[in-house]
């Protein structure tokens, strides 16, 4: 748990240092589009410890899910919002509302719960179908990603960011599914490109989500995507289960945590940073 908790921190906080950066180079000028923004600030220190704090958090990530059960991973990771809101307030100077303040203590409620209920990480390995089917649901998560530019409307948003959070959730799954690190097993378990598609896709859907939608919108859909369906997974396939008696404290705790990290949905996208339409 205290992995999943420091990716999560890893991953909220790499989303305000990026934003710094990305305000700073915004604040250069200079000639071109996006690709010119980006260049200008991969040369900022904040930008690079962003990146650098999003590896660390993927590294716990990978080593939370080995460890505890899906369902309290999925959760602690939906609080990076929280994160992301906190040090937003301090390095961004945003406000936060009291609701938002109400909803990072909601989100720490419901992890603490899920701390004291989770028990160790399932230990069946599930349907020999099961990595197969997670290549094809990352498949058509990576379709929807390159098809998300024709789409429009009010729903497109909520549309892609629950593709992305799909896709992450494939990711969580998949690392869970990856039986051998030895490069030939990993060159021929299907679990090993479900994770690499999955993750890509995840990557491209909620860009797009974010560039010409609701940062709320698409960030709700996104926590529930990767939040409630690998929950299931580990839970009806992999053995997840929680300590004796406490399952009723797991499924609060879940819930809680999950609802907080909704409330705090426009954080989705750091602040200040422009582009999306961050009301909702």
């Amino acid at each position: 748990m205290v992995c999943a908790l420091g990716a999560a921190v890893c991953f909220g906080t790499a989303t305000v240092l990026q934003a710094v950066a990305a305000r700073a180079a915004g604040a250069e000028g200079g000639a071109g589009g996006e690709a010119a923004l980006l260049l200008r600030a991969v040369r900022q220190w904040r930008y690079v410890a962003g990146l650098a704090l999003d590896g660390l958090g993927f590294l716990l990530q990978i080593v939370a899910l080995r460890s505890i059960p899906i369902y309290a991973v999925a959760a602690a990771l939906a609080s990076s919002l929280a994160v992301t809101g906190v040090v937003a307030a301090r390095l961004l100077e945003v406000r936060l509302t009291g609701t938002e303040w109400g909803a990072v203590g909601v989100v720490c409620a419901g992890l603490a719960m899920l701390g004291l209920a989770s028990g160790a990480e399932g230990d069946r390995e599930g349907p020999a179908a099961l990595p197969y089917v997670m290549l094809a649901i990352a498949v058509v998560v990576l379709l929807l990603g390159l098809s998300g530019g024709r789409w429009s409307g009010r729903g497109r948003a909520l549309v892609l960011g629950s593709g992305a959070g799909v896709g992450f959730g494939v990711v969580e799954v998949s690392v869970r599914l990856i039986d051998s690190l030895v490069p030939s097993e990993l060159l021929t378990d299907a679990a090993t490109y479900a994770l690499l598609i999955g993750g890509g896709a995840a990557f491209l859907l909620l860009t797009s989500a974010l560039q010409r939608g609701s940062v709320t919108t698409a960030t709700a859909g996104m926590v529930i995507g990767e939040t409630i369906g690998p929950a299931l997974v580990g839970v009806i396939w992999l053995g997840d289960r929680t300590r004796e008696g406490l399952a009723w404290l797991a499924v609060a705790g879940f819930a809680i945590a999950v609802a907080g990290a909704l409330a705090l949905a426009r954080f989705g996208e750091a602040p200040g940073t422009g582009g999306a339409d961050t009301t909702g």
